[in-house]
């Protein structure tokens, strides 16, 4: 769940083996809820559920029951069905229940018979609550969940960091009519002086940020947004419903810059940690990302910069200041097509048909994954088809224990079934200070941006990602990970095992501490 939210306890009641007769032999389930609507009153409140025509429903809340024949599909129930239809576009039918801010248990009958039950501890004003893959998750019903997009051949170009930290910086001074820059935390002074100095020349410069980055908002960051506002760049601080604003990227005119480094020394200044970026020279993808920009700028709980810090405390961060030699130079390339992908919206299974899509390799670099998430599950599954793949994980003291544990796990399980997975732990050997890159190359097909290989990550905040179908592009990352991978040869199969129970056992508390070491 979101650190914003107090804890929401769900239930889910499976259908029993057992069919019912007639039309009511369903899986009618409870799909959403909209308790606490923005109307005087709560006007419109609302439960959806879907079941096929037919089938004799009921739904109570332990205090009331209301019941009915469905007439088929998506049906919201409502005591106010006329303010209801302005909130949904689904079927309503009436009465409803009075759904409780404070919490409430609903549960849905087929025929007299449990099939689904809903329970929440307080409710979100404006947020709806629905069920996606199986999970619940609260979201403001006004901000559209966007699917993938694709766009058509563009040039694009390709950069790596510690490598070419003048890229990004060049990207944002090449802005004449409009910068929008998006990040987790904006901390470098050399992109402050690139922002002022493009309003100043009249581009309209936008930008947001993360409300409650892991461990503090450094004082070094709050510098710098004072400095941005009062020279009057928009600097706006991003809440819920997103558990992080944890995106890196900034549309500057026509250009979409995506990376997976953050706006601070040790990211973009090229001090620290080893990143991969790509500006994509596109109109439509960077209206797409304008678009996203400007759903995260106006959600209710988006506020100024200067009504957000006043009273607020900060930080003390060391800030990296690291010297790393500029082996891999960016490289313009053509690419065929360009696919944009949103957490919590999509990315996470449109990466995952990209790696069962894949049929001869893949590549990944992670500071570190979910041992037993989908990405994880994804990456067995190639290999069990004989596709080779390569994970290299970052090293770093607050994640080198439970990486070192998954390494021997998977390279285990490699070595027992014979499947072509192989996991090293990076040694950065003088080339960067530490891996926060979260890239793929899958044949032919390059992914680079913010998703970090946890659930937290792709179900709860907000994530952008590119996906670039080039062979010239797979080929540019590949050759960059190919030369961290081989520097990282020694120990690529630590043997200590005894340490790997409590490792695994401190992998969640790494995942969280990692945005903000970093």
């Amino acid at each position: 769940m979101s650190r914003r939210f107090a804890l929401v306890v769900l239930v889910f009641v499976a259908v029993g083996a057992t069919p019912i007769a007639t039309a009511d032999a369903t899986d009618a389930s409870l799909v959403a809820a909209f308790p606490d609507p923005t109307t005087p009153g709560d006007e419109g409140e609302y439960v959806t559920i879907r079941a096929p025509a037919g089938a004799h429903v009921s739904l109570d809340d332990g205090e009331e029951r209301v019941s009915f024949v469905a007439p088929g599909g998506r049906v919201a129930i409502a005591s106010d069905p006329a303010a209801a239809s302005n909130l949904t576009n689904d079927t309503v039918v009436s009465p409803g229940l009075d759904l409780a801010n404070g919490g409430e248990t609903v549960t849905l009958r087929v025929a007299g018979r449990v099939t689904d039950r809903l329970a929440y501890a307080r409710s979100h004003e404006g947020e709806l609550l629905e069920r996606r893959d199986g999970e619940w998750s609260w979201w403001p019903r006004t901000l559209p969940r966007r699917n993938v997009t694709t766009h058509g051949a563009a040039n694009a170009t390709l950069f790596v960091l510690p490598d070419s930290p003048a890229v990004p910086l060049e990207t944002l001074r090449s802005a004449e009519t409009r910068l929008l820059l998006a990040g987790y935390v904006v901390s470098s002074s050399r992109v402050a002086d690139e922002l002022v100095a493009a309003h100043d020349r009249g581009v309209r410069v936008e930008v947001l940020v993360d409300d409650a980055p892991v461990g503090g908002m450094p004082r070094r960051s709050a510098r710098v947004l004072d400095r941005l506002a009062t020279a009057g760049v928009s600097v706006r601080v991003v809440g819920e419903p997103h558990s992080f604003h944890h995106a890196k990227y900034a549309v500057a005119d026509e250009r979409a810059l995506v990376m997976t480094e953050n706006w601070k020394p040790a990211g973009t200044g090229g001090a620290k940690s080893r990143g991969w970026g790509v500006v994509v020279d596109s109109p439509s993808a960077a209206a797409d990302l304008a678009a996203t920009f400007d759903d995260d700028s106006s959600l209710p709980n988006t506020r100024s910069w200067n009504s957000f810090r006043v009273g607020r405390s900060f930080v003390t961060a060391d800030a990296a200041n690291g010297s790393y030699p500029s082996r891999v130079a960016p490289e313009r390339v053509r690419v065929r097509n360009t696919s944009i992908l949103l957490a919590p919206d999509n990315a996470e299974g449109a990466t995952i048909d990209r790696l069962d899509a894949a049929e001869r390799r893949i590549d990944v670099v992670q500071p570190t994954v979910e041992a037993d998430g989908p990405f994880v599950r994804a990456l067995k599954r190639a290999a069990t088809r004989g596709v080779r793949v390569r994970l290299l994980l970052g090293s770093t003291w607050y994640v080198d224990d439970e990486n070192r544990a998954l390494a021997t796990r998977l390279n285990d399980w490699a070595d027992r079934t014979g499947n072509p997975l192989s996991v090293r732990r990076a040694r950065p050997a003088g080339r960067y200070g530490a891996i926060h890159a979260k890239g793929v190359v899958a044949d032919d097909t390059a992914i680079v941006g913010s998703l970090n290989w946890n659930r937290h990550s792709a179900r709860e905040n907000r994530e952008v990602v590119l996906t670039l179908d080039s062979p010239d592009a797979a080929a540019y990352y590949r050759s960059a990970f190919e030369a961290d991978w081989r520097a990282s040869n020694r120990g690529a199969r630590p043997g200590l095992v005894a340490a790997a129970v409590g490792a695994v056992l401190a992998g969640v508390v790494a995942l969280k501490r990692l945005e903000f070491e970093n």
